[in-house]
C-alpha cells in the first residue's frame, strides 16, 4: 500500500481556483476585511485617504488597516514580520487583494496614523453598543504594566545618579593615583595615552549626570528614564521594577468587552477613576452606571465626581496602618461632622490646627494627650494626631459600598483580569514594540481592538457578524 500522495506543485489546472475559494465562510479574516470596509476612514483621519494627483500612488490606507488588525489578532505585530506574511500567507493575500508593501511603509503608517487608529478601537465600540452588546450597567476598571521598548538601565532615579557620581570620582581617583605612581617612576614621559581619555570619558559622564539632576531637580520629576522619556520606572504586580506604561481599562459586565481603555505613564492608579468611569459613561451613553474598582482606586474627590455625574463606585478602603507607630486604630477616633472634630477613646476632642490644601488634608490634635492615662496605648508621641481629606465622606461611602456588596467587589476581578490576561498574551507577554506615549496608544488600540473582535465573533459568529457590518 502506498502513502497519499499531494498533487505535483508542478502541475498546471485548466480551472485554476480563485483566491477567495481558499478562505471558509466562517474565517475570522473576513470579520477583519467587513470591519475596515464599513469604516468612513477619511472621517477617522486617516492619510491618503484621497490619493495626490502627482507623484508615485499610495497604498490605500484600509489595505494597510486590515494588515494590521490582522497582524495583532494573530500575535504578528512586527512590521518586518508583517511584510514577509504578505509575501507567503493566503489569508493576508486574500485580505489585501495580493499587495506586498515593505517592512518601512508598514511601519510608517501606523506611526503616521496614532490617532486614527485609537478612533478605530472606538468606532468599533460604536458599533457593538448599536448591536446591543453593552450592559451598560455595571462597568470594573482596572489597570496594568505593560513593559516599555526602554530598558532598566536607561531610568536614573536621585539616589541612582548618586551612587553612579560616586563610582565615577572613586574611579577618575584610582585612574589619578596610578598616573601619579607613573610620575614618580619616569617623571619625564607626558601625561598622555588611554589613562587621561578614559579619565576624560568620566568627566564627561559626571557633567551628563549632573545637568540630569539638576534638569529632574527643575521639573519635580522623581525619575527620568534617558532613552524614552514618557516612560516611567515602575512597581509590577509580581515584584521588582520596570519600565512601563499603566493601561486602564474599562470592561463591561455583560460579554467583557472592553468599552475605553487609556494609556498612561502614571505609577498609580490613584487619579484614574473618574477619567476613566466618565470616558466609560460617555462610550456606553449611560445616564447611571455602577463602577467597581479595587483599592488603589480610592480617591474621595473622583469619588465625589463620579456622584455628580450619576456614576456610583464602589471601591474599598486600604487597610489602616500605624507607621508612626500609633497604636489606636483611627477608626477608634468619632468624628462629629457638625463640629468639624475628631473625638478620642479617652473622650477629648481633637480640634483641626493645620490645614494643607495642596494635599487636600486636614490634621486634628488636642493639647490634652500628656495628661492622658491612655496615651501609652494611643502613640509615643508627644501629641496623638488624626487626619482627613477634604472628600472622606464621598470615600467613606464608597467604601461602603464595597463592604456591603462582597460579590461585586469578586465579580470585579473576574471581569477585568480576563481581558489583561489575553491581550497581553496576544502582546507577546505584554511588552509595547514602540517608543513614546502617543506610539504605544495606538498599539493599546489595535490590542483592544483586536481583543474586542475576538469577543465578539465568538458571540455572534463571523456570518452573523459580517452580515451586520455590511448593513
Amino acid at each position: 500500500m502506498n502513502h497519499k500522495r499531494g498533487q505535483s506543485r508542478h502541475q498546471t489546472t485548466l480551472f485554476p481556483e480563485a483566491l477567495d475559494d481558499l478562505i471558509p465562510a466562517d474565517h475570522p479574516v473576513r470579520v477583519v476585511d467587513a470591519f475596515v470596509d464599513s469604516l468612513d476612514l477619511l472621517a477617522l483621519g486617516f492619510g491618503k485617504v484621497v490619493p495626490a494627483a502627482t507623484g508615485c500612488p499610495p497604498y490605500h490606507p484600509g489595505d494597510l488597516l486590515k494588515l494590521y488588525v490582522y497582524g495583532y489578532l494573530n500575535q504578528v505585530r512586527s512590521s518586518r514580520r508583517l511584510e514577509k506574511e504578505s509575501q507567503r500567507n493566503v489569508e493576508v493575500l486574500w485580505l489585501v487583494n495580493r499587495l506586498s508593501p515593505d517592512f518601512k511603509t508598514i511601519a510608517d503608517f501606523r506611526k503616521d496614523n496614532r490617532q486614527a487608529i485609537v478612533g478605530t478601537c472606538r468606532a468599533f465600540v460604536g458599533f457593538c453598543r448599536e448591536q446591543d452588546l453593552f450592559g451598560a450597567e455595571l462597568v470594573a476598571i482596572d489597570g496594568s504594566k505593560f513593559r516599555a521598548v526602554a530598558s532598566k538601565k536607561a531610568a536614573y532615579t536621585p539616589k541612582r545618579i548618586e551612587r553612579e557620581l560616586t563610582k565615577i570620582d572613586k574611579r577618575v581617583e584610582e585612574y589619578l593615583s596610578d598616573l601619579d605612581e607613573s610620575d614618580a617612576v619616569e617623571p619625564t614621559l607626558p601625561r598622555e595615552g588611554k589613562t587621561t581619555d578614559a579619565i576624560a570619558a568620566l568627566q564627561g559622564q559626571r557633567e551628563a549626570l549632573q545637568a540630569m539632576a539638576v534638569e529632574m531637580q527643575e521639573s519635580g520629576e522623581k525619575q527620568q528614564v534617558t532613552t524614552e522619556p514618557d516612560a516611567r520606572l515602575m512597581r509590577q504586580a509580581g515584584g521588582g521594577k520596570e519600565v512601563a506604561y499603566n493601561v486602564q481599562t474599562a470592561v463591561d459586565a455583560k460579554h467583557k468587552l472592553i468599552v475605553s481603555h487609556e494609556v498612561t505613564n502614571d505609577g498609580n492608579d490613584l487619579n484614574q477613576l473618574y477619567p476613566m468611569a466618565s470616558a466609560a459613561q460617555a462610550a456606553l451613553d449611560a445616564e447611571q452606571l455602577t463602577v467597581v474598582a479595587d483599592v488603589g482606586y480610592q480617591n474621595g474627590e473622583h469619588g465625589a465626581d463620579c456622584e455628580a455625574a450619576g456614576i456610583t463606585a464602589v471601591v474599598p478602603k486600604p487597610k489602616p496602618v500605624n507607621p508612626k507607630g500609633d497604636f489606636f486604630d483611627k477608626s477608634q477616633f468619632t468624628y462629629e461632622a457638625e463640629q468639624d472634630q475628631y473625638r478620642c477613646p479617652a473622650g477629648e476632642v481633637l480640634k483641626v490646627y493645620k490645614t494643607d490644601h495642596k494635599k487636600k488634608v486636614r490634621h486634628y490634635s488636642t493639647s490634652a494627650c500628656e495628661g492622658c492615662a491612655l496615651k501609652s496605648q494611643c502613640t509615643k508621641s508627644r501629641r496623638r494626631t488624626v487626619n482627613r481629606q477634604f472628600y472622606a465622606d464621598s470615600a467613606e461611602r464608597m467604601h461602603r459600598r464595597a463592604v456591603e456588596q462582597p460579590a461585586l467587589m469578586r465579580q470585579r476581578a473576574c471581569l477585568s483580569e480576563h481581558p489583561f490576561g489575553t491581550i497581553k498574551r496576544m502582546m507577546d507577554n505584554g511588552q509595547f514594540l514602540m517608543r513614546g506615549l502617543e506610539n504605544v496608544r495606538a498599539e493599546m488600540g489595535l490590542s483592544v481592538l483586536s481583543y474586542n473582535l475576538k469577543r465578539v465573533i465568538n458571540i455572534l459568529s463571523v456570518e452573523t457578524l459580517c452580515a451586520r457590518l455590511a448593513t
